[in-house]
């Protein structure tokens, strides 16, 4: 095979493939090579010097995290030259190290602690004067320098993989410290990944600092809930008091080494629901079944329990609502009918392996971070070309995107096929297909949508030498009126171009529901029990239930996320109350326990017959996601007709898009207490303008028939005639386009 590289650590026979380290080889072997600051999701920090290996007629040592092999060259890990090398590496790290491993944070799981013990520091040779140093809050994190060893990696994560480029080191000798960039505070998406990642007690939790020790936490493994990323996790729990039975969950974190979380994830994990038996509730529950029509559901459920309501629907006749994966189903059906296949081609791998990416639909830094961090990888290692295409630009991006599209609200269709007749130009396209986009009124579509030919021509000539390409739809394409024949339009580009395909649902489990269920459209009768959802009688884990359920981080199950895999979670906390499958058994369709049902989940739909107990929950030692399965790929019938593309609607005046702020995604997220909540109106200076609106001023949205107030908050980052409406904080139909058009009054508060 081309690009493969021969060589030998320790006399064992290896080989590298390009792009790969001595390190990375070593670490895939099983060959232990000491580092304190090397992470593998980012490029090298290389400040730490302890990956220093001997390679035979090179002098000196060699720097294993950053050295790539040449052809035969012999590496020697462990030497006694080497091992003087880093014991000193490590006497130097422990110069004047505050010895306050009784309190801090990381003691028990401190790489210093380990790496000291390791090499036998027992004793100081050398010393440094000390100096003071001040503890820096930066809200959800604080910062203690002394405790700081400049590892870099926080730095490095910061900027590659997150994207916020948001804290830089200050050099200055033994002065040195990691501070906010350009700013006088820390201004980020507060993560949380910098804490995840340092290796000693300088970056930590400000809501976990002094509360437990690492060695007296149970760690759960599981699946964060708030976007459909899917990223695993693990809850850290332990009892609430010295006598006290009741668990509580003190910390999130996750195997940094290769996954990222949001801070949504890291820090958004109290939203358990707490309820005992209440017989009469449950009572009232099972008549109002009796009695209903339909049953309305959210997509924040896992998939056993979307099969018990599929379940209950065919056993008492009634309808089944969930707009949000209704829409879903039907535009990948639709997809399907061109594509040939069930489910979407692309991973959140194959977006950071690539070198172009296209999104277009979605405010993705919010709606989906990981994906967002996939891109900045992507961006950072690969020089990928990021191609973003949206009504409203995004300051969250700007370090990552290399061509902004904005494009009219509601012209979607006409984008699409724009991107479509000029991605496909050279394609080798069927007579019918080919002329289907030789008919399009390109000069109509642009001055509509805003697109025109010297960006799409600038946008090829991109493009010209990529190789690995995904293009990305987001959720608000699922909504558009126009949905089904802009999924034909996508799946074209994926079946004649080397684009693969990521498909972005909204919840955590729409994918899943959209597989599981067969659903109705919401008519808004009357006489519907609501499940995580409005109704008549609300069964729920929110608050102000009818019947309280319990909550996600409460209950084993499954998702199916982004990648098409469906993962297990696991309960972090027990529940006291009753559960659908309860009142699934009085109808005569539940089992003994609900992850009996994981292996009844539809084969027809990409399932597999397996026990909820057989699926494996890790990231194996190479990062491979090794989580549950992944959906079997279903053949599906070519039958889809692309639509002629019609007039495109146009939006006039104040208009708002239905949008959610950093860390905020839902009724769930609402619920915790670490995390911010900004329910502003959130707009430009033009905005107000129009709107006739000045920062500060109490205002009342309405439309579609509602109406919210809030505080609108003017921000210089934001651009254009487009004001953020935040939805976490009331129920929001996730069905419904989220453009709308608005009138916005100034309220009086008087």
């Amino acid at each position: 095979m081309k690009n493969l590289i021969n060589f030998t650590i320790n006399g064992k026979d290896v080989t590298a493939k390009k792009g790969e380290t001595i390190l990375t080889v070593a670490r895939r072997e099983g060959i232990y090579i000491p580092t304190m600051c090397y992470i593998s999701k980012t490029t090298p920090c290389a400040s730490c010097r302890m990956c220093l290996v001997e390679a035979k007629g090179v002098e000196g040592f060699v720097l294993s995290c950053n050295t790539p092999p040449t052809e035969g060259i012999e590496i020697t890990t462990a030497t006694d030259a080497l091992q003087q090398e880093r014991t000193n590496i490590m006497k130097l790290y422990d110069v004047n190290h505050p010895l306050e491993c009784g309190v801090c944070d990381k003691s028990g799981e401190c790489d210093l602690q380990n790496k000291t013990l390791e090499f036998g520091v027992a004793k100081q040779n050398f010393t440094a004067r000390d100096q003071h140093r001040k503890i820096e809050n930066w809200g959800l994190i604080n910062y203690d320098p002394s405790l700081c060893i400049l590892c870099e990696k926080c730095v490095h994560v910061c900027n590659e993989v997150i994207g916020d480029d948001a804290i830089d080191l200050q050099f200055g000798g033994y002065k040195s410290k990691v501070v906010p960039k350009n700013s006088d505070t820390l201004d980020c998406t507060f993560c949380g990944e910098c804490i995840a990642v340092c290796p000693v007690g300088a970056l930590v939790s400000s809501d976990f600092k002094y509360t437990a020790n690492a060695w007296e936490l149970s760690r759960v493994p599981a699946t964060c809930v708030h976007c459909s990323a899917g990223c695993p996790l693990e809850y850290e729990t332990r009892h609430t008091g010295i006598a006290s039975k009741e668990k509580s969950i003190y910390r999130v974190k996750n195997n940094f080494e290769f996954s990222s979380l949001c801070g949504a994830g890291r820090f958004g994990f109290d939203f358990e629901n707490k309820a005992s038996k209440d017989e009469t509730a449950f009572h009232k529950a099972v008549e109002a079944l009796k009695n209903a029509k339909a049953i309305r559901f959210s997509s924040m459920i896992t998939n056993e329990e979307a099969l018990l309501l599929q379940r209950l629907k065919e056993k008492l006749g009634i309808k089944l609502f969930n707009e949000d994966a209704r829409r879903f189903a039907e535009f990948m059906t639709s997809y399907a009918s061109v594509s040939g296949k069930k489910h979407h081609s692309a991973t959140l791998e194959a977006v950071r392996k690539s070198d172009a990416v296209i999104i277009i639909g979605s405010m993705i830094a919010t709606d989906n971070p990981v994906v967002r961090y996939a891109m900045t990888t992507a961006a950072k290692h690969n020089g990928a070309k990021i191609i973003y295409a949206h009504p409203v630009e995004d300051p969250l991006m700007q370090n990552t995107v290399t061509q902004f599209l904005k494009y009219e609200v509601g012209t979607e269709e006409g984008v699409v096929a724009l991107l479509a007749k000029y991605l496909l130009r050279d394609a080798d396209l069927s007579d019918e297909e080919r002329k289907y986009f030789e008919n399009l009124d390109d000069g109509y579509l642009s001055a509509e949508s805003n697109i025109g030919e010297d960006e799409l021509e600038f946008m090829m000539k991109s493009l010209s030498r990529t190789k690995n390409r995904v293009l990305i739809i987001g959720n608000d394409i699922m909504a558009h009126k126009e949905a089904k024949n802009i999924a034909k339009l996508a799946a074209m580009i994926e079946k004649y171009s080397d684009f693969s395909i990521l498909i972005v649902p909204r919840d955590v489990n729409t994918l899943g529901v959209s597989l599981t269920c067969s659903l109705d459209e919401d008519d808004s009768q009357s006489d519907v029990v609501g499940y995580n959802a409005a109704g008549n009688f609300v069964i729920s884990s929110l608050p102000r239930a009818d019947l309280a359920i319990a909550s996600l981080n409460q209950q084993e199950g499954t998702f199916v996320t982004i990648d098409n895999r469906v993962v297990p979670t696991n309960a972090a906390l027990g529940f006291e109350g009753y559960e659908l499958n309860d009142i699934a058994k009085e109808f005569g369709v539940g089992k003994a326990l609900t992850i009996d049902l994981t292996k009844e989940l539809p084969v027809a739909s990409g399932f597999k017959a397996v026990d909820f107990d057989n699926l494996e929950n890790f990231l194996s030692p190479a990062g491979d996601d090794i989580r549950g399965y992944i959906l079997d790929e279903i053949e599906v019938e070519m039958d889809g007709v692309l639509s002629d593309v019609e007039d495109l609607p146009e939006f006039n005046g104040t208009i708002i898009y239905n949008v959610n702020p950093v860390l905020q995604f839902n009724a769930y997220t609402n619920l915790t207490k670490q995390l911010e909540r900004d329910k502003t109106l959130r707009g430009s200076a033009q905005f107000a303008a129009a709107a006739r609106v000045s920062d500060g001023d109490k205002v009342e949205i309405s439309y579609e028939g509602k109406s919210v107030v809030r505080t609108f908050k003017q921000e210089e980052s934001l651009k254009g005639t487009i004001a953020l409406n935040p939805t976490f904080d009331f129920d929001e139909g996730t069905g419904t386009y989220r453009f709308q058009k608005s009138k916005i009054m100034r309220v009086n508060d008087e």
